[in-house]
């Protein structure tokens, strides 16, 4: 089953000048974010990114940051065990109001 967030919310970044084409980026996450393409790894599923940071732990030479553990992905999966509306913090309207 794939999984998906919201389009263009996740906090991924990386630095392609940094990689090595290692591949521990593919190995590792475990919803397909990456693919090495031409001995360097390329974001080809960003929206699956679940902001884990398994990527980011195990990249050498790190070319890869994520803010693990916050974020729209997060706060959608911890809604699903709650069942209350999803809030990651990232609206700056002053009233708190979920973005997600």
């Amino acid at each position: 089953m794939k999984h998906s967030y919201l389009t263009n919310v996740t906090t991924l970044a990386y630095d392609n000048e940094k990689c090595i084409g290692c591949g521990m980026c593919v190995d590792v996450c475990p919803h397909g974010v990456f693919e090495i393409i031409e001995q360097q790894a390329h974001i080809i599923d960003r929206d699956s990114c679940m902001e884990c940071g398994a990527c980011v732990l195990n990249c050498p030479t790190q070319a890869l940051d994520v803010n693990a553990g916050a974020g729209c992905a997060t706060a959608i999966i911890i809604s699903w065990f709650t069942g209350k509306e999803p809030f990651c913090g990232c609206a700056d309207d002053g009233e708190g109001s979920s973005c997600c």
